[in-house]
């Protein structure tokens, strides 16, 4: 037999097919691993009930069913389908379902970064921006809408920032993807947006006698896009929910994932700002147009915490091509796709794995699971109750209405600045007017809360229960003595 026959039979895989396989499977058992973890978040709680309510009632809300303070108030879950997927998942398989499901929506997208990276990439070059993406992504890995939402966004990336890079036809056939964002997650918005680069690469790339025929080219894409956005069963109202959401001004701050970037100890972020500076030192230039995608997505990832998912999954994708023209693109002979018995491999590896982690135990982290406090002081029927921001989740899959919850869009900026400036005792004055406000029976705070030291000393509140995780204080009929 010849050396060419036996080539043509055994083919070694190389690493472009390898690697996409490598980052998923690898970084799936790191969440099935740490699966606490992702039930780190308070939402976690309210998006399963969400979906459980709209999977009994068969159809949306287009009011607030959980709470007491704002219960009946116009409200719209933009995140329904998210929501009926994350509740069919903990109906089959309690809570590891609900982390199965989310760790293989986010190693699903890593494979799809990693593969589209490769495009323009080494190998090498292409894990260590998988790697910095995987250190950015890592506080928000949680069991929460947007990890749904990562495939079709890196995917929809990817599509527009090859047209760029070929300077081809406009990815109708990536289209479909809107509609399914839409649906799974308010930020569908910034699919639009990434639609502006594109068009604006085109144009620069083209004299002037071209621009209207490259125009002429995008507009119907882009009229077909904003139609396939609106396809909701809210039309288009999802499409507003970012800017409700940044509409909450100075009451952002009150929100971790909603703050700055902190500098005031070197973390990950830093590192990673501080490495790009230095790469950029060493010569590596950008065309104006990505130079200012990144220039946006760092801004959106300074102004808020949360925004570094985007820095993350979507600068690496429009620095691929540049970086590619200054350190070399993939070599011919490592174009290779990757083989029916790679897949069939990487598959079996992911069905085990996905096997023993459903067979796991995992719940949320107790810190945001007051269930016994509300247990022992019998808080289902103690009237309104006053609650820990980060208890909101959990009270509305207890079915006890909230005061609050993460649904900051249905709070509006005053109530929330109310509620922390209250609780934080800055005014004192308020902090009673807001229990007899809302006639508040029992309250359910963190134990390090300001408010709790001060209704210890109020003669009509008494401490009820109390451990490491909440303390309850009932309101009396009459003063203690």
């Amino acid at each position: 037999m010849s050396d060419q026959a036996v080539h043509s039979e055994v083919q070694p895989f190389s690493a472009r097919a390898a690697l996409p396989w490598l980052v998923s499977l690898g970084l799936y058992f790191m969440l099935l691993v740490l699966g606490q973890r992702m039930l780190n978040d308070p939402d976690s709680y309210s998006h399963i009930e969400v979906g459980r309510w709209i999977i009994a009632h068969g159809t949306l809300p287009s009011s607030d069913p959980f709470s007491f303070s704002r219960h009946g108030a116009p409200w719209i879950t933009f995140e329904w389908l998210s929501e009926v997927i994350y509740a069919g998942a903990y109906a089959l398989s309690g809570w590891s379902g609900v982390v199965v499901l989310a760790a293989a929506a986010i190693a699903l997208a890593f494979g799809l970064f990693t593969f589209f990276l490769l495009r323009e990439l080494s190998p090498t070059l292409t894990f260590l921006m998988v790697m910095a993406a995987v250190i950015l992504l890592a506080p928000h890995m949680l069991a929460r809408p947007h990890v749904l939402v990562l495939p079709v966004m890196v995917t929809w990336a990817g599509a527009l920032v090859r047209c760029m890079d070929r300077g081809g036809p406009p990815p109708y056939w990536a289209l479909p993807l809107l509609v399914l964002w839409a649906n799974l997650h308010g930020s569908v918005v910034l699919a639009l947006g990434l639609i502006g680069p594109a068009v604006l690469e085109a144009l620069l790339r083209e004299g002037r006698s071209e621009w209207l025929h490259v125009i002429l080219r995008w507009l119907p894409f882009t009229a077909l896009a904003v139609a396939a956005s609106c396809l909701t069963p809210y039309g288009p109202e999802p499409l507003l929910m970012p800017l409700t959401t940044l509409g909450l001004g100075p009451a952002l701050a009150w929100i971790a994932e909603w703050r700055p970037q902190d500098f005031s100890h070197i973390g990950g972020f830093e590192l990673l700002l501080l490495a790009g500076i230095f790469a950029l030192a060493r010569g590596v230039t950008l065309p104006v147009v990505r130079a200012l995608v990144v220039i946006g997505l760092l801004h959106f990832a300074l102004a808020q915490i949360r925004n570094a998912d985007l820095l993350a999954v979507l600068a690496p994708l429009y620095l691929a091509a540049p970086l590619g023209r200054k350190f070399g693109r993939p070599a011919a002979d490592d174009a290779a796709v990757s083989s029916r018995s790679l897949n069939l491999a990487g598959i079996g590896v992911l069905i085990a794995m996905s096997g023993v982690a459903l067979a796991r135990d995992v719940r949320p982290d107790p810190i945001i699971t007051p269930q016994a406090a509300i247990a022992e002081a019998n808080l289902a029927k103690a009237g309104p109750v006053l609650n820990d921001y980060s208890f909101g989740g959990y009270l509305i899959f207890a079915g006890i209405p909230t005061f609050i919850d993460g649904r900051g869009e249905l709070y509006g900026a005053p109530f929330i600045d109310r509620y922390n400036r209250a609780l934080a005792l800055i005014n004192l004055g308020d902090f009673l007017k807001l229990l007899d406000d809302y006639n508040i029976g029992a309250t359910l705070l963190a134990p390090r809360t300001p408010a709790v030291a001060m209704l210890d000393r109020l003669p009509q509140w008494r401490r009820v229960y109390s451990d490491d995780v909440a303390v309850v204080h009932k309101r009396q009929d009459t003063p203690q003595r």
